[in-house]
């Protein structure tokens, strides 16, 4: 499978060095089995035809979604080009754009930030999934989706995180506010980075005492890969 990766953000300070960029993450996520080609859409590199791949992945970002950047209303329109298309799977950042690019809306959360292992209740089920009830994630959001689009419908949340996995039934789209492809490792080294700054040192020392436990992130890796297997196959 041919799988384009919408990069829209990179690791804080020296952490991609240790860590990889978030397309390469995605990669080590889905295996190397799949071709990859990667778009710094940050810099306004997207594909030219929703056709160039056979599926695409928007990865996580610094940036809001309603940040008055450049990139942005690009990213939107690529976005409603491919629905119904070209399979989509939204991330964090990935997850909010296709929100707010179908009719959605999201916001900064007064709720504050999310971030160490973020655990969801399965609520209802595809036939890409298993029968897990519950998944526990790695995330790191203050973002959240709050009004969906038509056509979407939640899988899977939790009471900070309502709309924390979504289905979209008219779009061969999935997305999810957590991050499946964060290590335990990099998520950590996330939470340092930011100490002091986006989240206090009570904070910062409960998430990262949370990341120590058992995380479906495999799980995760394959809920994507089978859900863009039968898109692809459809």
């Amino acid at each position: 499978m041919k799988i384009g990766l919408l990069e829209t953000g990179n690791p804080p300070g020296d952490l991609a060095a240790t860590y990889g960029s978030y397309s390469a993450m995605f990669e080590a996520l889905l295996g190397p089995e799949h071709s990859y080609s990667v778009y710094d859409v940050q810099k306004g590199e997207l594909p030219a035809d929703p056709a160039e791949n056979d599926a695409y992945v928007i990865t996580g970002s610094a940036a809001g979604v309603y940040d008055p950047l450049p990139w942005i209303e690009p990213l939107k329109a690529f976005l409603r080009e491919a629905k119904g298309e070209t399979p989509l799977v939204g991330v964090c950042f990935g997850h909010q754009i296709m929100a707010e690019a179908f009719g959605g809306k999201v916001i900064k959360s007064d709720k504050g930030w999310g971030v160490g292992l973020q655990a969801y209740e399965v609520s209802d089920r595809e036939t890409w999934m298993d029968d897990a009830r519950h998944v526990a994630v790695p995330g790191s959001h203050q973002d959240q989706v709050i009004e969906l689009p038509a056509g979407a419908r939640v899988l899977a949340g939790s009471a900070f995180t309502p709309y924390g996995v979504l289905v979209y039934e008219d779009a061969k789209a999935i997305s999810m506010q957590f991050h499946p492809e964060f290590s335990p490792a990099y998520a950590k080294a996330l939470i340092e980075a930011r100490r002091g700054t986006r989240f206090t040192d009570e904070q910062a020392d409960a998430a990262i005492a949370s990341l120590s436990a058992e995380n479906d992130c495999d799980r995760m890796a394959a809920w994507i890969g089978r859900f863009l297997e039968q898109e692809t196959r459809g």
